[in-house]
Formats: C-alpha cells, sequence, structure tokens
C-alpha cells in the first residue's frame, strides 16, 4: 500500500489519485451504515451515516486483539483455562472458540481464537490474564481509542456484546483497522484463513470463511476481515481487499444488514467491492511532457518557461469520466526573470473536477532562466532610445555652454588688448 508520486516541472507532490470527497454509494446495499476507502491514499470515496453512534459487534475485536498484542510479553508463553475464563458465556449466548477448562494454550493461540472464530472464551481469558480482568483490559483499550483519537467510540466488553455504553462509529471502526494493520502479527492474524492450536487439538477457521463457504459465495479478492453480529448491530463487516487489475487496495466497513439471512454484510461487501473494481480506477488526464502553461519571461535567453508533467498524470475516476470535467487554472506571477532565485514560490495551480475546486498544487522555481543581455536591451529599447536622446540633447546643450564660455573668454582678452 504505498504512495506513488508524480511531479510537475517546478515542483513535486505526491500522486493525486482520488475524488475530492466521499459521496454516496453508487449501488444499493443493506447495510444502513458502511465507509469505503480508497488505501493508496487513504481517502474515503463512498459512506453512508458513516459518523452515526452505533453497536458494533465483534468487530470490537479489532481493538480487543491490537490491546493484547501490545501486552503480551511472549506469544508462545502458556497459560491454564480456568473456570473463570468461561464464566457468563452461555448465558450470554456469546460466540466461542472452543477452548476447554483446564486447557494449556499459548497467548498466540488465544489471539487467533479471540479473531478468527470471533471467540469471547479467548478475549476473556486474554482480558484475565493480561490484566487480571476484563475491567482493567477495557480500560487499555479505552485508552487506545482516546489515543487514537476516536471520539465517538467507547468500549465496556472485549467481545463486543450489546451493552450499554459500549459503542463507535464505522468511521472510527476503519480507524481502528488502519492503525491495527500496522502491527505486523495483528496483520498476519486478520489476513489468515486457519489457524492449527499450539496443542494440534483444534483448528480455527475465520467466520469469513466458513460463511462464504456456507452461501455458496466468491470473494477470493478479501484479504482479510472480521464479522461481526448482535441484534443491535445487525450484520457487520470490516475488510481489506484487492483490486489486482488496477493495483487498488480497498478498506470497507460495514455495519447494521439485516439479521436474516446471515449474508448480507458479504453480499454487500462484493456488491461494493466489485462494483468499484469495475467501474473506478486510474484515469489518465495528462500524458508525460505535457505542457499545461508557459510563464513569460523577461531578460532571459529563453523566450518562455514552460509548466509540463513529468510523469503521467492519473486520478481516481468513473471509468465513463469525461475529461472536459477535469480543468485547472493558474494563479500567480505571470513573468519570471533571470534575477529570481531557485525555489522562490511562483504561484499556485488549481484543479477542478466539475466545475469543483478539488486541490491545489505549489508551484516554485526549480530552474534559474539565463540572463540574455540582448534580450535585455531590446524590452528597453525605448527608454534607451529616450535615455540617449536627453544625454545627446544635455551633450549638445553643455557643448553650446562652452562654446560661449570660450568666445566671451576671448571677448575679454581682446579688450584688454584694446586697452
Amino acid at each position: 500500500m504505498t504512495l506513488k508520486k508524480i511531479s510537475i516541472l517546478l515542483l513535486t507532490i505526491c500522486y493525486l489519485i482520488l475524488p475530492f470527497s466521499a459521496h454516496a454509494l453508487e449501488v444499493e446495499i443493506q447495510s444502513k451504515n458502511m465507509i469505503l476507502y480508497n488505501l493508496k491514499e487513504d481517502k474515503v470515496i463512498a459512506s453512508q451515516a458513516e459518523e452515526e453512534q452505533i453497536s458494533i459487534a465483534s468487530m470490537t475485536k479489532i481493538m480487543t486483539t491490537l490491546v493484547a498484542i501490545e501486552h503480551i510479553p511472549n506469544m508462545d508463553e502458556q497459560v491454564t483455562l480456568t473456570r473463570e475464563v468461561f464464566q457468563g458465556l452461555v448465558e450470554a449466548n456469546a460466540s466461542v472458540a472452543g477452548f476447554r477448562l483446564g486447557q494449556k494454550v499459548t497467548y498466540r493461540d488465544l489471539l487467533y481464537g479471540a479473531f478468527l472464530p470471533s471467540g469471547a472464551d479467548a478475549t476473556n481469558a486474554l482480558a484475565l490474564f493480561l490484566a487480571g480482568g476484563q475491567e482493567q483490559f477495557v480500560a487499555w483499550m479505552n485508552e487506545k481509542a482516546q489515543a487514537m483519537g476516536l471520539s465517538h467510540t467507547h468500549f465496556v466488553n472485549t467481545s463486543g456484546l450489546d451493552v450499554e455504553g459500549h459503542y463507535s462509529t464505522v468511521k472510527e471502526v476503519a480507524t481502528m483497522l488502519k492503525e491495527a494493520l500496522k502491527n505486523e502479527t495483528f496483520r498476519q492474524i486478520f489476513q489468515s484463513k486457519s489457524y492449527l492450536t499450539s496443542d494440534k487439538s483444534m483448528t480455527f477457521y475465520s467466520t469469513l470463511g466458513t460463511t462464504l463457504t456456507r452461501y455458496h459465495l466468491k470473494a477470493d479478492y478479501i484479504l482479510g476481515a472480521k464479522t461481526g453480529y448482535t441484534y443491535d448491530a445487525g450484520r457487520c463487516l470490516a475488510s481489506i481487499a484487492y483490486d489486482q487489475d488496477h493495483d487498488i487496495y480497498y478498506l470497507l466497513v460495514t455495519a447494521r444488514a439485516p439479521i436474516t439471512p446471515a449474508y448480507y454484510h458479504l453480499t454487500d461487501a462484493i456488491t461494493i467491492y466489485e462494483y468499484y473494481f469495475q467501474n473506478y480506477g486510474y484515469q489518465q488526464l495528462f500524458s508525460k511532457g505535457e505542457t499545461l502553461l508557459s510563464l513569460k519571461t523577461k531578460s532571459a535567453k529563453e523566450k518562455e518557461y514552460p509548466i509540463s508533467v513529468k510523469e503521467d498524470f492519473l486520478w481516481y475516476l468513473n471509468n465513463n469520466y469525461q475529461k472536459e470535467d477535469f480543468t485547472y487554472r493558474y494563479e500567480g506571477i505571470e513573468t519570471i526573470t533571470p534575477f529570481m532565485k531557485v525555489g522562490e514560490p511562483l504561484g499556485t495551480i488549481h484543479l477542478y473536477y466539475q466545475q469543483q475546486e478539488i486541490d491545489t498544487i505549489p508551484v516554485v522555481l526549480e530552474e534559474k532562466l539565463t540572463f540574455s543581455i540582448f534580450t535585455f536591451l531590446l524590452e528597453h529599447i525605448v527608454l534607451i532610445i529616450i535615455l540617449s536622446f536627453f544625454l545627446i540633447c544635455f551633450s549638445i546643450f553643455f557643448s553650446y555652454q562652452r562654446k560661449l564660455k570660450k568666445q566671451h573668454k576671448r571677448l575679454k582678452l581682446k579688450r584688454r588688448k584694446n586697452i
């Protein structure tokens, strides 16, 4: 998920590859809340009720898993599961990974058990052995949320069960996921489809994979996901997908799809991803070497100073876009001279899509102009002629004055001799 670079002569700028702002989703889905990112630039390209405060079900385990990873001293350290780990799970109708009372497991086992089959027994164990219980572990989760700047997120438990005061937004879940994916261990867990426990007694499978298989759905482009389901949250999904044809990574979070049938969160994701795969990509708006505009020069050997594209200029747009909808306007110094310094600001290029400004690019001087005495003289020929005329006039005047003085002096000498 690296950022490609593009530069315009006189400046180097990042790829401008995304729409100027998020817009409404262009397909119909069952989920009431959603947000879609193009991760090349970490920009929202579609959203729907993305800031509404809602229950997020097992998407909570994104934060649970990340916080646990950050507090685990040794992934392969073993712990023995006690009765306290399993208390209340049946009464809450919580999903479990299937760990057993008295079983010796590693922290790695618990992490995969918490994430892939979405096991509340695993999250309970992580909270118990790392923090002494839910209260302290949840405090860590809320501290982490605050550190991420999540002002509309609050946790009450580690599993995502519906309780008052446990909430977030799809936008902030997306932020959680993006931050969590920076952690290598989390990324490995997130992208795993299965995991064999250290004692070889159980294999965990991701809820994404098992649900896709159960309903005969295909979405190999989804690289990893965290599903979720409660009555308040509905069917939820936080996922990453890769559009191989266009080399684009997407992040999608959906929530509050109907509970039945039990696959709407997946069909929503498939609908959204495949629509954008098929209808959006990077469109070449300018070709390498294409001149956008030329600035006038003064007293320089160069007749003009071109501002041209150094690399192909791409923008993330619908495949049916009209190039005429994309325009630009330069605002700044219209004439440059050899006396200007390299790096000096010249102006700004304003970019517009469908007559709405989408970005601005600063333009600076990168190459010094060559001074031309001949051009300088031509540019000032009128002034030179006027100055020359006055100099000639002054010269004639002073010459005449000197001549008069000499004549006057000779007359004076002649008078003296006559006397």
